[in-house]
């Protein structure tokens, strides 16, 4: 009976360890909202809420970079010349962004750069006023800074769409990182916690799908998917 215990016990930490995003398109929510919850399972994260006011910047002003997670300064990065005002996870033009871990193949972890995946969600926020803005945001970001977090499932919401990107960096291959974005389709209810959830997808298809223009080809090049194969069997969670 002590070992059965132990084992629920040990069961109902990792069940209770890991983040979760619920995801409402507004053609399922009752008034026609985008809706989406966000627990992020942390003891140390319990009870906090940030404040980014908006504000104009001088040119050649920069902004200083700690780590989310573990407080570690970073670097800095080029600040914006304007930023929109930020409380929590939602921007003043009502753009929400939200996260769960998946982790990913751990040889790509730890990247050069100085973009870790808290940072990038606030400053996009700062920067962007629709979803789609804020995957471009994404984009230019880890382009520019690199990405030093794990592989991450996010949720971007604004009040017209909402849509799930899945990251992963390069590890000390090359600075960046390779994503996909999906559409949830309006009138379907979605959910990620912890676990990739983007298979294959659309290639030709920018109104329901976006994605790194190598994320494919940066894949053949650490050998993680064969360049014979077509590239319509590509799955991002099964390769990264």
């Amino acid at each position: 009976m002590g070992a059965y215990k132990a084992a629920i016990a040990g069961l109902l930490l990792r069940l209770c360890h890991g983040c979760t995003n619920l995801i409402v398109s507004p053609g399922a929510s009752a008034d026609g909202s985008t809706l989406f919850s966000y627990t992020a399972d942390s003891g140390s994260l319990y009870g906090t809420l940030g404040h980014y006011p908006a504000g104009k910047h001088q040119p050649g002003e920069k902004r200083q970079i700690w780590e989310w997670d573990s407080g570690k300064y970073l670097g800095e990065i080029d600040e914006a010349p304007y930023t929109y005002n930020v409380i929590g996870n939602l921007n003043e033009h009502g753009l929400a962004i939200g996260e769960t871990t998946f982790g990913g193949n751990e040889t790509l972890h730890g990247g050069a750069g100085v973009m870790d995946y808290g940072n990038l969600i606030w400053i996009t926020l700062q920067r962007s006023k629709t979803a789609r803005e804020a995957i471009l945001t994404f984009d230019q970001l880890v382009k520019e800074y690199g990405y030093v977090s794990e592989g991450e499932s996010f949720t971007i919401a604004d009040p017209h769409e909402v849509w799930i990107l899945e990251m992963i960096g390069k590890g000390h291959v090359e600075k960046g990182a390779v994503w996909v974005a999906v559409r949830v389709p309006d009138g379907h209810v979605s959910g990620h916690a912890n676990q990739a959830r983007i298979q294959q997808f659309p290639l030709h298809d920018a109104d329901h799908c976006v994605y790194s223009s190598d994320v494919i080809s940066f894949a053949e090049k650490v050998g993680l998917w064969d360049p014979q194969r077509p590239q319509e069997e590509f799955s991002f969670a099964d390769t990264y």
